[in-house]
């Protein structure tokens, strides 16, 4: 049996500017999008002040969670940030997690992860603005001599391009394992059963139950949200203090 890993698949594509080809990072991101927009509808409607429902006091516990650990990360100062943390922690979190549904995980892909680091650059940069102003900004680069300037700049650069690689390897890493693992175990399996003349049995891959599904708690599960966490973390640790 032959294993190959690729990249995600061009669904279709739009017949617009020359062809705009959706791939399933697009599709499968829309559908993680739906996914927590429908989440946030269900546990905040219908909210009251007296005897709220469980379902009520999911959504406080969250909301509660996530200012909680704003506030002690970035200060209290930097509360505005929460919905901005809360979003980027769970479309990373379900961008994982819907590969236990069969589908390409949204992380998988560099474009996704690439695009959360830029961003979260131009927030550190805008930040840093608004703090210190242009002149300060500027002056940041060459702190703590002059000398290093090349470096600093160098850095700038350097850190979302390693958020980024460090989110996609991760979650891209367990795509190719899991894939290996699954390959080896059929064919393992039609080595065990391949004496019995009956086809069908002979090609049941019955070593594939159990160590896969171990294997996807690991990755899908565990690292999934994982990373979610991290990327959460440097965003709200380089915001802040790019706001010192």
């Amino acid at each position: 049996m032959n294993l190959e890993i690729r990249g995600p698949k061009v669904l279709f594509e739009i017949p617009l500017l020359g062809g705009i080809k959706i791939s399933e990072t697009i599709v499968h991101g829309w559908l993680v999008v739906l996914l927590i927009g429908f989440l946030c509808w269900f546990l905040t409607r219908n909210l009251v002040t007296k005897s709220p429902s469980k379902r009520q006091l999911v959504a406080e516990k969250i909301y509660f969670m996530l200012t909680g650990l704003v506030e002690g990360v970035m200060g209290k100062k930097w509360t505005g940030f929460t919905p901005y943390i809360g979003a980027l922690f769970a479309y990373s979190m379900f961008g994982s997690l819907i590969s236990l549904m069969g589908l390409r995980s949204v992380t998988g892909d560099l474009s996704t992860t690439g695009a959360m680091a830029i961003l979260t650059s131009i927030m550190v940069i805008t930040t840093n603005i608004k703090t210190n102003g242009v002149g300060g900004w500027l002056k940041g680069y060459t702190q703590p001599v002059a000398l290093i300037t090349p470096i600093n700049i160098i850095s700038e650069f350097a850190n979302p391009v390693s958020m980024a690689f460090r989110h996609f390897g991760n979650i891209a890493a367990g795509i190719v394992i899991t894939g290996m693992m699954y390959t080896a175990l059929a064919s393992a399996s039609n080595l065990l059963l391949g004496w019995i003349p009956v086809e069908f049995i002979a090609n049941i891959p019955i070593l594939q139950a159990g160590l896969p599904a171990v294997l996807s708690i690991y990755f899908d599960l565990f690292t999934g949200f994982l990373q979610a966490y991290i990327i959460s973390m440097l965003t709200m640790v380089n915001v802040s203090s790019a706001g010192e």
